[in-house]
């Protein structure tokens, strides 16, 4: 079933260990591909298997988070065993918890180190269906040069992002740059987008979409003032093709050298600073704008889970991975080499860490305060619940609707999905 997922060169990683080949098993694991994830993904669980004597098979999965979950709800709902360890999103344990085993038993208490939020998130029926990897809030990149040479400081509100991204766009452009953009962000209709709009609208002080008690909030002027505002974007300061960008689309093209500021997740951090890099030293990190002087700086909660399938054949070997890849080591790894976001809380003070990725320690509280998309009070509806609000905001961002008519009909159609009770 997984065929054309499995990587040409992910085939079983034969372990180094000592542990008698008639005890070990085969494990595997879904892994993302979005910048360096694959490959540190790979080398974690390369050296699981050689400390344990097991073999590792890892899969390739969509880089689309729409397209993973589709796919894994279609493994899963026919009881499939290909894949032993599921990589998963923050907002998925109320959707696919039911298929997942109960980590308690293997954990031994190591939750206890992590955020205590998103352990609460990964908690379903009291069971802890999957263990933190790593976290995420959305983030502002700024070419630090390009603020120097035009005496811009870090943009406070979008209001003035979107003022400095025209003058250093116009000023690049005129240097000879054609190809210069002042802003690039996750514009395509699919998951990525509902983080970014739910960041302007939160900005703004227009609330996440659906309160914690179920309500439909989305439907408000504050929301329809943010979408506004990005809808001046594009074709102006962002490309048009910035509507079909997801987060590698976005990465593209500013670290190229092409754009001035970018929206985007913590990874892209080592990345944009690695030795072929066209802006390495160039670049530096804030906390998203404000959506005005009573506006508040916020990000959108992401981040990647590990669960073990019930339909596994090796749950015991499978756990071990899970815990292997979630501990403070592999996490402290994963943080120096590539800037993924720990979840365990004392990383975010260990020296090593913040010496390799600086602003985990100046943006801590943005990570740990960041807006959640309404994944746990919407359940199971929850991807039809995102879905209308991509859609409704794209078709603000391409100029098919004016905000406040796109609100106003996501509202009806967010009351038919809901039905009376989540």
């Amino acid at each position: 079933m997984l065929k054309k997922f499995l990587l040409p060169a992910a085939v079983a990683v034969m372990a180094l260990g000592t542990v008698a080949q008639a005890r070990a098993v085969e494990v595997s694991i879904s892994c993302g591909a979005v910048g360096a994830e694959l490959n540190i993904c790979k080398s974690g669980a390369e050296a699981w298997a050689a400390k344990t004597g097991n073999t590792v098979k890892v899969v390739s999965t969509p880089n689309s988070t729409t397209e993973r979950l589709a796919l894994y709800q279609q493994l899963l709902a026919a009881h499939a065993g290909d894949i032993d360890v599921f990589q998963i999103d923050v907002i998925w344990p109320g959707i696919l918890g039911q298929y997942f085993i109960d980590l308690k038993k293997y954990s031994k208490g190591a939750e206890k180190a992590h955020f205590k939020a998103i352990v609460e998130n990964n908690t379903v029926g009291g069971r802890l269906v999957a263990m933190p990897w790593f976290t995420d809030a959305g983030v502002l990149y700024y070419r630090k040069d390009l603020l120097e040479k035009y005496g811009l400081s870090v943009p406070a509100t979008w209001r003035e992002l979107t003022a400095d991204a025209q003058k250093i766009q116009d000023g690049e452009r005129a240097a000879g740059n054609k190809k210069f953009w002042g802003f690039v962000f996750q514009g395509k209709a699919y998951e990525g987008l509902t983080c970014d709009a739910l960041e302007w609208v939160d900005s703004y002080g227009g609330g996440d979409i659906v309160n914690a008690k179920g309500d439909i909030t989305i439907n408000n002027p504050k929301a329809v003032e943010a979408l506004t505002m990005a809808a001046s974007w594009p074709g102006k300061i962002a490309p048009e093709g910035v509507l079909n960008y997801a987060e590698e689309e976005a990465r593209g093209v500013f670290q190229s050298g092409n754009a001035a500021f970018m929206r985007n997740w913590p990874y892209a951090w080592a990345l944009g600073n690695s030795a072929d890099s066209p802006v390495k030293g160039k670049i530096a990190v804030a906390a998203l704008p404000k959506g005005g002087v009573n506006g508040k700086n916020t990000g959108t909660l992401g981040g990647w889970q590990l669960a073990v399938s019930k339909y596994s054949k090796h749950q015991a070997a499978a756990a071990d991975l899970v815990m292997y890849l979630t501990s403070r080591a592999e996490q402290k790894r994963r943080a120096i080499e590539r800037s993924y976001n720990p979840t365990i809380v004392s990383l975010y003070e260990d020296p090593e860490v913040l010496a390799a990725v600086p602003f985990f320690g100046s943006l801590r509280a943005t990570f740990a305060n960041a807006v959640a998309r309404p994944s746990r009070v919407t359940g199971a509806k929850y991807n039809r619940v995102s879905s209308a609000f991509w859609n409704a905001v794209h078709d603000v961002l391409t100029g098919r609707a004016t905000a406040k008519a796109s609100l106003a009909r996501l509202d009806g159609n967010l009351k038919r999905i809901k039905r009376g009770k989540w």
